[in-house]
Parts: C-alpha cells; structure tokens; sequence
C-alpha cells in the first residue's frame, strides 16, 4: 500500500530523531536530513495531490460530467491555484 505524504515524514523523521538519540548522527546532519525530507513530502503531497485531480478527472469524463473544454492539464493549473504560495 502506498504511503501519504505525512506518513512518510513522519516515519522518516522519526527515524532520524532515533539515530540522533542514540548519537548516530549530528544535530547539523539530522538538520539537513529533515530538511531534505520537508521538501521531497511536499513534493510527494503535490504530486497526490495532481493524480487525485488526474483520476477524478478521468472518473468524471468518463461518466460525463466534463465537457470538452476541461482537460488533464488542469490538473497542474488547479495545484497552482489552489495550493501554491507565493
């Protein structure tokens, strides 16, 4: 089964708090670790959250709910509107 975003982090960052507990690590590198983790969930989020629109775009589609006008593409616009901040 696949992993949300924040379930990700969390384990993750849990695990890097474990190896700084047990002085596996530095702070400056569990620093950067966590870090790096933010960025790679927030994209993992973005990109859920793009596939969600993507298959309920299709879902709808295909029961005729969209006309032509709305396409997959949107799926980006509607992250961007939505979501993205400035």
């Amino acid at each position: 089964m696949k992993k949300t975003a924040v379930e990700f982090l969390a384990e993750r960052y849990n695990y890097i708090t474990w190896l700084r507990n047990r002085d596996e690590i530095s702070a400056g590198t569990a620093d950067e670790s966590r870090s790096k983790l933010l960025k790679e969930a927030l994209n993992m989020e973005k990109m859920q959250i793009i596939h969600s629109w993507d298959n309920g775009f299709a879902n709808g589609y295909d029961l005729g709910k969209f006309d032509d006008d709305c396409t997959p593409e949107d799926a980006q616009q509607y992250y961007d509107e939505t979501f993205k901040s400035e």
